[in-house]
């Protein structure tokens, strides 16, 4: 297992954590996801630690907390092995506080995520969004009070703007506190937003990527091609409908470029789509998901080797488009202003 440094951090993690979206199966998003119970967790954490694999993310919202439960049991007895990461701001409850990113709740969530997970500490802590209504003071107060007193260890921030991230950067330097280590964010083959603004901003900042649905929700498995409409999985049961609108044209031009790489490397669709993103500027880790043994191990298949330069060219080339201004105007002036990857 390749280890990475975790962003602006002297922390080490995987290349590759583990997501448990799939652990738990409450409430209907989530039981589109996967329904993984205590028994076949912690199997995946068994097979994830055998291979190098120790850092296991999850989310207080995940399955209503169940996922938390789960991964809380499945470690049980060897937390010292391995990193955990959660996140607080979305909603958990009903009431006028029970969600955002202010004092009372971030307290109140960070404490009730310790118990579902069983320990005295969260390695990583993400603000799961951005909550404009919160001063980024308060909310970075509140954590940096939860470093203090060894609740947490790190911080992070997922689904941000350009301009939120640097918002709260530019607090923790006026201030002297706890600063935001790494990004957890989309990127994938068939979603290169990233790209524009948060890739450059991870550049300059020292900010890590940690990557969250490397395949595009499930449409680079290799199940999605022309003509073919898959089985099985999350998009099958309509898992990826609150994912982003990827055209079919576009989709199966990428996939056709997968699949010719995969060719060459006797590799599968998923783990060329993985080792793509490895190559990538500011990504120190890949949040993969399994529902079964069979998928895991696939996923772990993804390290170990690299694709070549010709290779990576081919598939950039693939899943090119335009981007929203005034980054195209920028490409304009490339001399000056360059790209945080070569186009």
């Amino acid at each position: 297992m390749e280890f990475r440094q975790f962003g602006h951090s002297g922390l080490k993690v995987p290349v590759l954590s583990f997501g448990t979206g799939t652990f738990g199966g409450r409430g209907e998003m989530f039981a589109k996801w996967g329904k993984t119970d205590v028994q076949e967790a912690t199997r995946l954490v068994d097979i994830c630690l055998e291979h190098g694999l120790n850092f296991f993310d999850t989310a207080d919202i995940y399955s209503q907390g169940a996922s938390e439960e789960i991964l809380g049991a499945a470690i049980k007895g060897r937390r010292s092995d391995v990193l955990i990461s959660t996140k607080a701001t979305f909603a958990f409850g009903d009431g006028p506080n029970d969600k955002g990113s202010s004092r009372y709740h971030l307290v109140k969530a960070c404490e009730a995520s310790l118990k579902r997970l069983g320990t005295d500490h969260i390695d990583i802590y993400f603000m799961h969004g951005f909550d404009a209504l919160t001063p980024v003071e308060e909310t970075l107060g509140a954590l940096d009070d939860l470093i203090r007193a060894g609740k947490i260890r790190y911080i992070g921030c997922s689904n941000f703007s350009g301009w939120h991230v640097m918002k709260s950067l530019a607090v923790s330097e006026k201030y002297g506190l706890a600063r935001y280590a790494v990004y957890q964010g989309y990127y994938s083959l068939i979603g290169r937003d990233y790209e524009e603004e948060l890739m450059p901003l991870g550049l300059d900042q020292k900010l890590g990527l940690m990557v969250w649905s490397p395949l595009g929700w499930g449409r680079l498995t290799g199940k999605m091609r022309r003509g073919q409409k898959p089985s099985e999985g999350r998009i099958a049961q309509g898992g990826a409908a609150a994912g982003p609108q990827v055209d079919d044209e576009y989709l199966y031009k990428v996939v056709d470029a997968i699949d010719a790489v995969a060719q060459e490397t006797g590799k599968t669709v998923a783990q060329v789509a993985l080792n793509w993103l490895l190559q990538r500027p500011t990504v120190c880790n890949i949040v993969v998901g399994a529902r079964n043994e069979e998928q895991l191990r696939q996923n772990l298949g993804a390290i170990g080797w690299n694709l070549t330069a010709d290779q990576v060219a081919r598939l950039d080339a693939a899943s090119a488009c335009m981007p929203p201004y005034p980054y195209w105007h920028q490409r304009g002036f490339a001399d000056r202003n360059p790209p945080a990857v070569a186009r």
